[in-house]
């Protein structure tokens, strides 16, 4: 993969602190970056900041203090310099982004349970102004082995289907980043590999960049481009401070 220098997502001295000013808890990026069609983990025990970090890149929270912070997608030379829209408040713009740009699969894939499952699906795609022909959305979801799902509503699904149809639904839209917070973590290995091996491949064909919180970087073994890890410090009795660097200089891991 590349260098980084023309990356889909680059961040540079990125700082993001949560709590008071007499302690809390510090997040601190000096580098990170993914590029189009990478699969790039955040690994970590609990609270060491993986999903602070993955709400940061999903324009969810806003950094402290950020040196760079750019988004580049297709047809967009210039990128999106990210920190400046923070820094003067541009909510508009960054609303757009994550509509434009982003999908996000939450830990327990977070469908609606008065909408069928096809309705969650085309949710992202009406909010975005996307017409996903009937062929299209039957034609995902037969990929993904939820075809026959399509009219159910979620509580009559298996975790494992809720988990597909939630990365379907966040693909729906034709996203250029996709956002993955353990969204594993309630099944078994087996349903697990299977799931992930799944959106690793529909992020390879569609030229997606994938970002996904895991604890278990096992389950990913020859699907990941880049990982990246994190340092925590305990400063004081009140005061933690976790750093982002690559995992094994950032070569490729493999199983």
């Amino acid at each position: 993969m590349g260098d980084g220098q023309t990356a889909m997502v680059r961040m540079e001295s990125i700082v993001k602190r949560r709590g008071q000013a007499d302690g809390g808890f510090e997040l601190r990026v000096p580098e990170l970056w993914v590029d189009a069609g990478e699969v790039v983990a955040l690994i970590g025990p609990s609270g060491c900041g993986k999903s602070t970090l993955l709400d940061l890149i999903a324009l969810i929270l806003a950094p402290t203090s950020a040196g760079r912070f750019t988004l580049h997608l297709a047809g967009e030379i210039a990128g999106q310099d990210l920190a400046a829209l923070w820094s003067r408040g541009d909510e508009g713009a960054l609303a757009a982004l994550r509509r434009e740009a982003l999908g996000y699969i939450p830990q327990t894939g977070g469908l609606l349970s008065f909408l069928s499952v096809r309705d969650n699906i085309r949710l992202p795609c009406r909010i975005k102004g996307v017409n996903l022909a009937d062929r299209e959305l039957e034609a995902l979801a037969e990929r993904l082995g939820v075809a026959e799902c399509l009219d159910r509503k979620p509580q009559a699904l298996s975790i494992g289907q809720r988990q597909r149809v939630a990365i379907l639904r966040a693909i729906a839209h034709g996203p250029r980043l996709l956002l993955a917070d353990e969204p594993t973590a309630a099944l078994d290995k087996p349903r697990a590999r299977a799931v992930l091996a799944d959106m690793n491949a529909l992020a390879r064909q569609q030229h997606l960049a994938l970002v996904i919180v895991t604890h278990d970087l096992d389950l990913l073994a020859g699907h990941i481009d880049r990982v990246y890890a994190f340092d925590l410090e305990r400063l004081s009795e009140f005061e933690t401070r976790s750093t982002c660097r690559p995992l094994d200089d950032g070569k490729r891991v493999s199983g």
